[in-house]
């Protein structure tokens, strides 16, 4: 039914093998080296192809830790009004971009990769009668292939070994099922207790391992995310549930299996290293980028920014824009018709008209003149003053002759 599964991984499997069958040498009773980085790379394979969905996950996740105030305002405003809850957040998460399903994809493309591999590599052995298995003789299985295995790469499969034991045989398997692995009539070469001193340091490691990896991926969340009950569930169940799982399921997966979980941590481990630190990169290049735009925009130091008033003349027109410059000579003229343009105007006018006398007429819009406007009032009262004095003193003078 999942053929279309089986036959891709078990695909990527062979070729591997194929490779690594002509440079490792070929141990006795089956090349198990070959078969084990087999395994092994063909876990890095399906990572290096599921590398931008995990990329995106990542993204997601910080767009998600993001916006996660602004969801958490959404559902308490809403609280009461599920339809109008789920609007508002839709909206929300179409505006940011956001899609939640990208967060979950390498996740769930990761699962019937799984499940393929564990079934191919429990197909080496069809003696079970368990769930989907065939119940076949040893001899029959050995004669057997395996999707894209034919029977004498099944045969030296199961005559592989990896510190002593088979790469298909777990932990609670079925002695009647040993016999598959060795030659119709041979005796059994390994134990359990073998089995289990290869079993368990792999399964202790691989439950470190993974601890290790939602430790790191922990520690890079934000203190707003960690407050989010939704994400210290998920923390928890990513720290210790599943490690605990890996520990509990561990005497039922294979040895291949076990393999594929540690090389698959060994990758995550690695991967997300080189992504946060590609990611960090980026924000990092891009706060300085804005800095630097902050700066340029910033007025320099002893240089007054332009600015524009509009002025007002005294008939009530509104005259042109000034600017105003450190370089320019007549910014004091400009500051005082911006703040009194009745007093510059008639100064103005006083200082360019000639002499006219009293008796001129003003223009339209424009105040009588003062005589003497254009000069300092006090100094010309002061000059006459001076004039009709020195007249009577010269009188006085004449009169006395």
């Amino acid at each position: 039914m999942l053929d279309f599964i089986y036959y891709p991984v078990s695909g990527i499997m062979w070729v591997w093998h194929w490779l690594f069958s002509h440079v490792t040498p070929d141990s006795p009773g089956g090349n198990g080296i070959a078969w084990a980085l087999s395994v092994v790379f063909l876990v890095f394979t399906l990572r290096a192809i599921l590398y931008k969905p995990f990329v995106k996950q990542i993204r997601t996740t910080k767009k998600m830790q993001e916006i996660n105030p602004q969801l958490q305002a959404i559902r308490k405003k809403y609280a009461k009004d599920r339809v109008k809850m789920t609007e508002e957040m839709q909206k929300l998460q179409k505006e940011h971009g956001f899609n939640p399903m990208l967060g979950c994809l390498p996740m769930l493309l990761q699962i019937p990769v799984f499940i393929g591999l564990f079934h191919v590599l429990r197909s080496f052995n069809r003696m079970g009668t368990g769930f989907g298995q065939l119940g076949m003789s040893a001899a029959e299985t050995r004669a057997q292939g395996n999707y894209v295995f034919s029977a004498d790469q099944v045969q030296n499969f199961l005559d592989a070994r990896l510190f002593g034991v088979p790469l298909s045989s777990y932990l609670v398997e079925p002695a009647t099922e040993f016999q598959a692995f060795v030659e119709p009539g041979s005796p059994i070469d390994f134990t359990r207790p073998q089995i289990a001193f290869v079993v368990v340091p792999m399964m202790i490691v691989a439950s470190i391992a993974t601890h290790l990896n939602s430790r790191a991926s922990v520690a890079r969340q934000p203190e707003a995310a960690l407050e989010n009950p939704q994400t210290r569930m998920m923390n928890n169940l990513a720290l210790y549930i599943f490690p605990i799982g890996i520990l509990i399921t561990g005497p039922f997966f294979p040895v291949a299996i076990l393999l594929y979980w540690m090389s698959n941590n060994i990758w995550t481990y690695g991967q997300q290293h080189i992504v946060f630190g590609h990611i960090a990169k980026e924000e990092e290049e891009a706060k300085l980028l804005k800095q630097e735009k902050l700066k340029a925009n910033a007025p320099k130091p002893g240089v007054r920014p332009d600015r524009k008033k509009r002025a007002t003349n005294t008939n009530g027109a509104v005259s042109e824009p000034v600017s105003l410059s450190k370089d320019d000579g007549s910014e004091g003229k400009a500051e005082t018709d911006a703040v009194d343009p009745e007093l510059s105007t008639s100064d103005e006018s006083a200082a360019t008209a000639p002499d006219s006398g009293a008796g001129a007429k003003p223009k339209p819009g424009q105040k009588p003149s003062r005589p003497g406007a254009g000069a300092a009032p006090g100094k010309k009262q002061n000059h006459n003053r001076g004039s009709r004095s020195t007249a009577k003193r010269g009188n006085k003078r004449g009169g006395k002759r």
